[in-house]
C-alpha cells in the first residue's frame, strides 16, 4: 500500500518533466501507478476474502495517541479497483485527447495524477485524520482541475463554486470526525466501528459527517456545484465526477453505515436527501442540451440514488448499492469518454447541432449504447442487475419507510431511462431540421477505451455472483434480512422484475414524447435553483465583510491596535478571574534589579507623552537597554549581549525612516482619545505581568530545559547552553526564524525599490563599486588599499572626525564580530550576536559615507547574502542527514592541529555561520533600503523641488 502511495508521488513529481519530454505519450508512463493500485488489489482478493486484511501502521502523535494506518478490506478493495481501473484508463484516454501543444499540460498531468493517489489514499486510510487528510486533498486538487484554465471566466467560477462548497462540508465533517474519535477514544476506524459510541454528541458529529459526505456527493441542496464543474476537460469530468471525487462521498457513508445506519439520525437523513436529489437530478437532466450536462444531472440523480443504497444500513442494501457503485463508475466514465470524444470530433455537444454521426463513428456508438443501456438498466448489462438487487431489496424492507423509498427509486429509474434515452437520440439521431456535422475522424484510443468500457459493463453482468463474493465482508457488518438477494442476470417471474419492465416502459415513453415533455416542463414553473442561493449566500458574505472591515478596519493604526488589545485584554480577564494571582510572589532577586525597573517604568511613561518622534524612539530604546541590563542582572549575558545589539539596530532603522516624516507627531488626540489609550496600555501591561506571574507558578510538570545543561555538552558539544540551544536543540526553530527574516528583507526592499528601474540601478552601482573599489565624486582607485572607501570624506555630508573613527575601528568591529561567532558556542555571543555587530560595522560606514561608502565595504546583493546564509543553515540540515544522522545533528570533533593546538570543532557552527550570514544581509537590505534608497529619494525630491523653483 505505502509503495502505491510513493509510486503516485513520484509521477506527480515527475509529471511536468515527462509531458515537457514526451508530450501527451508521457500520460501512458502516468497511468503505471492507477494501474498498479488496481493490480494491487486485485492480487488481494483471495486473502481479502479470508479475513486477512493488509494493514500498515506507523505512530504518529504517540502522545496523544495518533496512528498513521492503511487496511485494505472488501470495500477498500472494491473501491481500489473502481479508482486504479477507471483511473488507468482515464489517463490513458488523455494521450489522445489532448494535444501536445495543449497550455499547462504538465500542471494538468501532476494534478490528476496526484488526484488519483489522494483517493488511494482515502480509501486506505484506517485513521479518521489520515482520512480527512486525503479528503481535503481531493478538494483541492479538484479545484485546480477544474479551473485547469485560468483564461476562462466559467472554469474560474466553477472551481471556486466547488471548492467552496466541498471544503465548508469538510469542514464540518472534520468537526465530526474529531467528535466520534472523542467519543470512542480512538481515531481507528476499525476500531471505531467494532464498538460505535452512543450519546449526543455522536448524534452531533454523525451529522457533520454526513454534512461533509452529501457535499462531496453533489446532494441536494448542494447539487449544483456538480454541473458547473463540467467547466473541467472531459477526461476529468470522467474520473473526478463519475468515479472518484463524487464517490468519496459515497464511500463514507458505506463505510460507517455498519457502525451508524441504526442511529436515529442517519437514516432520515440520508434516505430523504438521496432520494430528493435522484428525482431533481433526474428532471433536469431531461431539459438539457448540452450532452455534458445531460450527463452531469444524470451523475446527480446516479449519486442520490446510491446514497439511499449504501445509506440504508441494511444487508442486501450494501449488496444492491455497491453493485451499481461498480456499475456507475463503468458506464458513467465510458459515457463521459465518448462525449469527449464527440466535442473532440465535432468541436460541439450541443443535441441541437449533432446530427447523422452515427454513420460516421459506429464504433463509438457501440460504446455509447451499451453505456447507456447500463445506465438505463437494460438486460443484460451490469446496470439491470444491479436495478434487479435494488427493487428486490426494498419490496422486503420494513413498511414504516420501505414503500416510499421504493416508489422513489421507481420514479427515479423511470426518469434515468429518460435521459439515457435523450443522451442516445441527441449524440446519434438523423434529425430532419438538421445538416450532417462535418466530423474529424478520432483516434483509435479515443474510441477503443470508451467500447472497452461499455463490453466491461455488458461482461459483468454473467459474473455478477462473483462481485457478490467480494462484498461478503463488508456485507457481514449487516444483519442479514429474512429474504436474502443474490447477484444474476435472471431469477424468474417475480415483482422485481415487473417492476424493471414498467420501469423501462414508461421510460421509453418519455422518449418517445420528447417533445411533448418538453413543452410541459418549460410551462411548469422553475423550481428554485439552489445556485441562487449560494449566490445569494455569497453576495451576503462579501457585503458583510466589506461592512465589518469598513467598520473596524479603516486604515487607522491606532483602530487597530487598539482592537487587538481590547480583545487581548477580554479574553485575558476572563481567564484571569477564575485563576487568581499566586500566593507566592518575589518582587525582586536583587535590589540593583529595583532602580533598573524604575528607569524602564519613567522612560516608558516619558515615551507615551513624548509630541517628538525621535525623543520618542530613544526613550523606547531606553527601556529596552534597561531590559538587557535585567537580563543581566539574572545572569544571563547572552540575552543581554542581544538585547543591547538590537536596540542599537533598532535605533539606526528608526532614524533613518524619521528623515521622511515631521519631527512631532502629526496628530493632536484629544483628552477621550488620550485616555482611551492609557487605560489600555496600562490595561494590556498589567495583564501581561500577571499572566506571567501566572503562568510561572502554574506549572506542573518539569520545563522542557531541565535537562539542557547536560544535553549542551554531551550532544551540543557547548558550554554556552543559549547558543546550542538555537543551533542544535532547538535548531527547526532557528531556521523558521531566519527565514521570517529573509521574507522581511525582502518585504523591506519591496517597498522601497518600487521599480525595476531602481534594482537595475542599484546594481550597476554594486558592480562599479566591485571595480573601481570606490566611486562617486572624487573615487580613487585604491584596490591595493586596507580600507575600501566610497569617496573622500571632505564633502557637506561627512564628518572627518567620525570618518578617521571609522577607518580605525571599522576592521577591529568586524574581528570582534567574528570573535563572538566562532567563541558563541562556549561562551556569549553565537550567529545572530555576531551578524548585528557586523552589520553595525556597515553602519557606521554608511553614516560615515553614505551609499557609496557602504557600497565599497561590502559590494555585493543583500539578497546573495540572505540566500547563501540560509543555504548554509538548511545544507548542514541535509548533511547531517546523508551522514546518517538526524536532520540537523550536530558532530564533535577535537583534533590535534600543528603550532595551533586543540581544536574542539562542532559541526553545528556551519550553521551558526549561515545564521551570521543572514543577519549580515538584513541589516544591509535594510541600510540599502531605507538608507541609501531613501537617500536617492530625497535627493530626487529636491531635484524636483529646484526644478519647479526654476
Amino acid at each position: 500500500m505505502l509503495t502505491v502511495l510513493a509510486l503516485h508521488l513520484l509521477a506527480t513529481v515527475s509529471a511536468p518533466f515527462l509531458v515537457r519530454l514526451l508530450g501527451r505519450r508521457a500520460f501512458w508512463l502516468l497511468a503505471l501507478p492507477s494501474l498498479a493500485t488496481a493490480g494491487f488489489a486485485a492480487s488481494q482478493l483471495d486473502a481479502v476474502r479470508a479475513g486477512d486484511h493488509p494493514q500498515w501502521s506507523h505512530p504518529w502523535v504517540p502522545s496523544i495517541d495518533l496512528t498513521l494506518g492503511l487496511r485494505m478490506d472488501s470495500l477498500s478493495l472494491l473501491m481500489c479497483l473502481v479508482v486504479g481501473g477507471i483511473g488507468t484508463l482515464v489517463l490513458a484516454y488523455c494521450t489522445a485527447y489532448f494535444d501536445d501543444g495543449e497550455a499547462d499540460l504538465g500542471r494538468l498531468a501532476a494534478h490528476l495524477t496526484a488526484f488519483a493517489g489522494a483517493m488511494t489514499g482515502l480509501v486506505l486510510a484506517d485513521d479518521l485524520l489520515l482520512l480527512y487528510l486525503f479528503w481535503e486533498a481531493t478538494t483541492v486538487l479538484s479545484y485546480l482541475l477544474v479551473g485547469h484554465n485560468p483564461r476562462s471566466e466559467d472554469a474560474r467560477n466553477a472551481a471556486t463554486q466547488a471548492l467552496v462548497v466541498t471544503t465548508a462540508g469538510g469542514l464540518a465533517m472534520l468537526g465530526g470526525l474529531l467528535m466520534l474519535s472523542t467519543s470512542a477514544g480512538t481515531s481507528s476506524l476499525t476500531a471505531l466501528l467494532a464498538d460505535p459510541p452512543t450519546g449526543p454528541t455522536v448524534a452531533a458529529g454523525i451529522v457533520l459527517v454526513l454534512a461533509g459526505a452529501i457535499t462531496k456527493s453533489a446532494q441536494v441542496p448542494f447539487h449544483f456545484w456538480l454541473p458547473g464543474a463540467m467547466a473541467a476537460p472531459t477526461p476529468v469530468s470522467a474520473y473526478l465526477h463519475a468515479a472518484a471525487m463524487v464517490k468519496a462521498g459515497i464511500y463514507l457513508v458505506a463505510r460507517l453505515a455498519p457502525g451508524f445506519a441504526e442511529h436515529t439520525v442517519w437514516r432520515p437523513t440520508v434516505l430523504v436527501l438521496g432520494g430528493l436529489t435522484m428525482l431533481v437530478g433526474g428532471y433536469r437532466a431531461l431539459r438539457q442540451v448540452d450532452l455534458k450536462l445531460i450527463l452531469a444531472y444524470g451523475t446527480v440523480s446516479q449519486l442520490g440514488f446510491l446514497i439511499v443504497l449504501v445509506g440504508t444500513g441494511t444487508h442486501d442494501a450494501a449488496l444492491a448499492g455497491l453493485t451499481l457503485l461498480v456499475a456507475h463508475a463503468v458506464f458513467k466514465a465510458g459515457l463521459f469518454l465518448s462525449v469527449g470524444t464527440i466535442d473532440h470530433a465535432t468541436g460541439t455537444r450541443d443535441v441541437r447541432r449533432l446530427s447523422g454521426l452515427a454513420r460516421q463513428m459506429p464504433v463509438l456508438v457501440v460504446a455509447t449504447v451499451l453505456c447507456a443501456a447500463s445506465m438505463a438498466g437494460l438486460p443484460p448489462m451490469l446496470g439491470f442487475v444491479g436495478k434487479e438487487a435494488v427493487y428486490e431489496t426494498y419490496l422486503h424492507a420494513p413498511e414504516d419507510w420501505g414503500p416510499w423509498v421504493l416508489a422513489i427509486l421507481v420514479l427515479g429509474s423511470v426518469l434515468t431511462v429518460g435521459y439515457s434515452g435523450r443522451l442516445l437520440w441527441g449524440a446519434w439521431a438523423t434529425k430532419r431540421d438538421v445538416d450532417t456535422i462535418d466530423v474529424h475522424q478520432p483516434s483509435p484510443v479515443a474510441t477503443a477505451i470508451p467500447l472497452l468500457l461499455g463490453l466491461a459493463s455488458l461482461a459483468a453482468a454473467p459474473f455478477s455472483s462473483h462481485l457478490e463474493g467480494l462484498v461478503t465482508g463488508y456485507r457481514e457488518g449487516f444483519t442479514p434480512g429474512e429474504h436474502p438477494i443474490h447477484l444474476g442476470l435472471w431469477h424468474g417471474l417475480g415483482p422485481a422484475l415487473y417492476l424493471s419492465i414498467a420501469t423501462l416502459a414508461t421510460g421509453a415513453l418519455l422518449v418517445a414524447l420528447r417533445r411533448p415533455v418538453a413543452r410541459v416542463q418549460g410551462a411548469l414553473p422553475h423550481p428554485p435553483a439552489a445556485v441562487s442561493a449560494y449566490r445569494l449566500v455569497m453576495r451576503g458574505l462579501d457585503r458583510g465583510s466589506l461592512e465589518v472591515t469598513g467598520f473596524l478596519q479603516r486604515g487607522s493604526l491606532p483602530l487597530s491596535l487598539g482592537l487587538v488589545l481590547a480583545v487581548f485584554i477580554g479574553m485575558m480577564a476572563k481567564g484571569l478571574v477564575r485563576t487568581g494571582l499566586p500566593r507566592d510572589l518575589r518582587l525582586w532577586d536583587h535590589p540593583a534589579q529595583v532602580p533598573v525597573a524604575l528607569v524602564a517604568v519613567v522612560a516608558a511613561i516619558a515615551a507615551v507623552r513624548s509630541r517628538r518622534r525621535l525623543r520618542a524612539v530613544v526613550l523606547v530604546s531606553v527601556t529596552g537597554y534597561a531590559c538587557s541590563l535585567a537580563f543581566l542582572l539574572h545572569g544571563a549575558p547572552d540575552l543581554a549581549l542581544t538585547q543591547v545589539l538590537a536596540e542599537t539596530v533598532s535605533i539606526v532603522i528608526f532614524v533613518l525612516v524619521l528623515r521622511r516624516l515631521a519631527g512631532r507627531f502629526n496628530e493632536d488626540p484629544s483628552r477621550t482619545e488620550r485616555g482611551v489609550r492609557i487605560l489600555l496600555g496600562t490595561l494590556s501591561g498589567a495583564l501581561v505581568t500577571v499572566v506571567c506571574l501566572v503562568a510561572g507558578a502554574a506549572r506542573t510538570a518539569d520545563p522542557s530545559a531541565v535537562g539542557w545543561p547536560k544535553g549542551a555538552t554531551s550532544f551540543g558539544g557547548g558550554g554556552n547552553i543559549v547558543n546550542v540551544a538555537l543551533v542544535d536543540i532547538r535548531a527547526w526553530d532557528t531556521m523558521g526564524e531566519i527565514s521570517v527574516v529573509l521574507v522581511a528583507a525582502t518585504g523591506i526592499a519591496s517597498l522601497v525599490f518600487r521599480k525595476q528601474e531602481r534594482v537595475d540601478e542599484h546594481r550597476q552601482r554594486l558592480v562599479d563599486a566591485r571595480a573601481h573599489r570606490g566611486v562617486g565624486s572624487g573615487a580613487t582607485n585604491v584596490g591595493s588599499s586596507w580600507l575600501a572607501t566610497g569617496h573622500s570624506f571632505g564633502d557637506e555630508r561627512g564628518s572627518l572626525i567620525f570618518a578617521v573613527i571609522t577607518r580605525i575601528i571599522f576592521h577591529t568591529v568586524l574581528l570582534w564580530s567574528l570573535y563572538l561567532l566562532f567563541t558563541g558556542h562556549n561562551a556569549p555571543g553565537g550567529g545572530f550576536a555576531a551578524g548585528i555587530v557586523a552589520g553595525l560595522a556597515l553602519v557606521i560606514r554608511y553614516l560615515a559615507g553614505g551609499g557609496d561608502e557602504l557600497r565599497a565595504a561590502l559590494p555585493v546583493m543583500p539578497g546573495a547574502l540572505l540566500g547563501t546564509g540560509l543555504f548554509l543553515s538548511a545544507g548542514f540540515g541535509l548533511v547531517s542527514m546523508l551522514a546518517g544522522g538526524d536532520v540537523l545533528q550536530s558532530w564533535i570533533f577535537d583534533l590535534h592541529l600543528p603550532l595551533l593546538g586543540d581544536l574542539h570543532l562542532v559541526t553545528s557552527v556551519f550553521f551558526d555561520i549561515g545564521v551570521y550570514l543572514v543577519v549580515i544581509g538584513l541589516v544591509l537590505d535594510i541600510l540599502r533600503s531605507l538608507g541609501s534608497g531613501i537617500d536617492d529619494q530625497i535627493v530626487e525630491a529636491r531635484r524636483e523641488a529646484e526644478e519647479v523653483g526654476a
